[in-house]
């Protein structure tokens, strides 16, 4: 199946294609075809699925319609509730990335941060906020936001939620919306008191169950580096004195750390360049075109940029920054190592990222080893995790025209809270 079958419009099938897309995930294809039909969804599905495009790019198709707004105005038609500003700014540059060719604006706002340019980016106008649920609901108390013509309600990571102790607030906003809207759901673990929200607001939802990809390729010897986060730079610049990594994909968490791990190369007289949300079109092919012609020798990039990144033979791929969603680890190093071929994973890892590692050993069901033989090593450790072998994913869809028995979502609680993107 190709996006063109879900019945995608052109802009947004042009936009996919620019970022590297042609084929959609399994929640993705069961997701996007209810969405557009205006049901609401309750999704059981981790980060790592393509959650976020299975829900964004059918809400741009369903907003690129007319609205019979004030001239000149554009209200908040579209709400996304997200735990955590990482995961709200990643969310943000998807809908940026898919609604390219369309004429709507997303705005992103958090906590932690000054809210003065924030209230003035709301005050022009915006037609898809993505929130956190404290800074939301400070500045709807100061009149800087209004629901009146919401249409589309989006709860992400619900469980997160839970963990984090933002329950209350999201109660406080649903209370708030208007209560004829769609809603779209979504949480990795479905314990009782999620549950229970998501029977309080969706009605007759379409059910969606996947589990993420989760297993890495045999072919892909993998090895951690300990190291002060200081010593990074040295190391990345170490490890490339080996003429044998001929082009190499480093991975950042952010835009800044791409270009600022892209200068210290530079100076190091290595050719690099940074692929990111920031950089235009023409900058982030022709970035590509270099790395893949082998002209620019690393290629630094933040994970959404990277995806639809096929480079034939790379051999490989370095975490400069620990992926904080164990997923993305997954998808990250699968860069390499295609098609039969032999690839090296680098990761490096400071103090600060070790719960970060540990989730991944969880997820992929084994330890990477820890190579020790360098100038910059710290002694760190995290606990080994048993050997097991990861489950396939797998989509379950549930109701809709499907008359079978629902089954049921697991009801177990979530082992832990994370910090997340």
């Amino acid at each position: 199946m190709k996006f063109k079958d879900l019945k995608i419009i052109e802009p947004i099938l042009q936009a996919l294609e620019k970022e590297g897309y042609s084929t959609p995930t399994p929640i993705q294809q069961a997701a996007i075809p209810p969405v557009l039909e205006g049901r609401d969804l309750l999704g059981c599905a981790q980060t790592g699925t393509g959650k976020t495009a299975a829900f964004a790019i059918p809400i741009l198709q369903l907003l690129s319609k007319p609205h019979a707004a004030v001239p000149g105005q554009r209200p908040i038609r579209t709400l996304i509730l997200t735990p955590t500003r990482e995961l709200a700014i990643q969310i943000q540059e998807s809908f940026e990335a898919y609604g390219a060719n369309l004429r709507l604006r997303s705005q992103v706002i958090f906590g932690g941060v000054s809210q003065v340019p924030q209230t003035q980016a709301l005050q022009r106008g915006t037609d898809i906020l993505i929130a956190t649920p404290g800074r939301l609901l400070d500045l709807h108390a100061q009149g800087y936001i209004s629901f009146k013509d919401l249409e589309i309600f989006v709860l992400d990571e619900a469980d997160r939620m839970l963990d984090m102790g933002f329950v209350h607030d999201v109660k406080k906003i649903i209370s708030k919306i208007p209560a004829k809207r769609q809603t779209l759901f979504f949480s990795a673990t479905m314990p009782k008191e999620i549950q229970g929200l998501a029977d309080s607001i969706l009605t007759n939802p379409e059910k969606v169950e996947v589990t993420p990809v989760s297993s890495t390729a045999d072919t892909i010897q993998q090895w951690i580096y300990f190291v002060e986060k200081q010593n990074k730079k040295l190391l990345l610049a170490d490890l490339l004195l080996d003429k044998s990594i001929q082009s190499v994909l480093v991975f950042t968490r952010t835009k800044h750390g791409a270009d600022k791990v892209v200068k210290d190369l530079v100076k190091k007289g290595i050719k690099a360049e940074a692929i990111h949300g920031n950089k235009s079109q023409n900058a982030r092919q022709r970035a590509l075109g270099n790395f893949k012609d082998r002209t620019t020798r690393v290629l630094v990039a933040t994970d959404i940029a990277a995806r639809g990144i096929d480079v034939d033979e790379l051999t490989h791929v370095i975490n400069y920054e620990m992926p904080n969603i164990p997923e993305t680890y997954v998808h990250r190093i699968g860069r390499t190592g295609r098609a039969g071929l032999s690839g090296t994973a680098f990761s490096f890892c400071e103090s600060e990222e070790l719960p970060y590692l540990k989730d991944i050993h969880k997820l992929i069901g084994k330890t990477i080893p820890v190579q020790t033989e360098h100038a910059f090593h710290a002694e760190l450790s995290v606990a080994p995790v048993k050997t097991a072998t990861p489950p396939k994913p797998v989509v379950r869809k549930h109701g809709g025209h499907d008359h079978r028995r629902p089954k049921q979502f697991p009801q177990h609680k979530k082992s832990g809270s994370k910090n997340s993107r």
